[in-house]
């Protein structure tokens, strides 16, 4: 198995691609090694490596920011075994519960089925070049909250492209979005 490996504007994150698909049932942010136990054997095992302190499971990548003090020379090799290890292990990337608890809660509304085809169709594809995501967390009261992920989460330019990018295009398309928000 080759993994690529690619920065990302956030310096303590970087993005490894497989080549193969990681979470093709949704996409999956983990700032805990807890988080990530509940949900993810591969998330665990990046966390148990030390100096992590996120884990963001993309479609096609994985993207690990670590601490602002630890050294990617030293990490990396440590990630690229993680990720080789769990993928001849055969176990789940994630457990299916957790897919199926996230697809429950997002059909039961028309707005918040149309600002997540958005986010799916218009948005995430440009951030997940840069090893992120922009997932939606809730919509209530004409303001649309997001979790910035992956390597979006703590980058400089988050916020211009929350308020810039992200805001106008949902205000643009959809009248009952006021204010987008981010949930830090």
């Amino acid at each position: 198995m080759f993994i690529q490996t690619e920065s990302t504007p956030n310096p303590n994150a970087v993005k490894f691609i497989p080549g193969n698909e990681v979470s093709p049932n949704g996409t999956f942010d983990f700032r805990t090694p807890e988080e990530a136990m509940a949900v993810s054997p591969l998330g665990k095992m990046l966390f148990e490596i030390g100096d992590v302190t996120g884990v963001y499971l993309g479609r096609d990548f994985v993207s690990v920011t670590k601490d602002e003090t630890s050294d990617w020379a030293l990490i990396k090799p440590r990630v690229l075994a993680a990720i080789m290890d769990h993928a001849m292990s055969g176990m789940p990337v994630v457990d299916e519960s957790a897919v199926q608890q996230r697809v429950n809660a997002q059909e039961n509304d028309p707005v918040v089925a149309q600002i997540i085809e958005i986010l799916d169709d218009r948005i995430r594809p440009a951030v997940a070049n840069d090893g992120g995501d922009i997932v939606f967390d809730r919509f209530e009261d004409g303001i649309l909250y997001l979790h910035m992920r992956g390597a979006c989460a703590g980058c400089p330019s988050a916020t211009l492209t929350l308020k810039d990018g992200i805001e106008n295009m949902m205000k643009h398309f959809i009248p009952e979005v006021e204010e987008v928000r981010q949930i830090l």
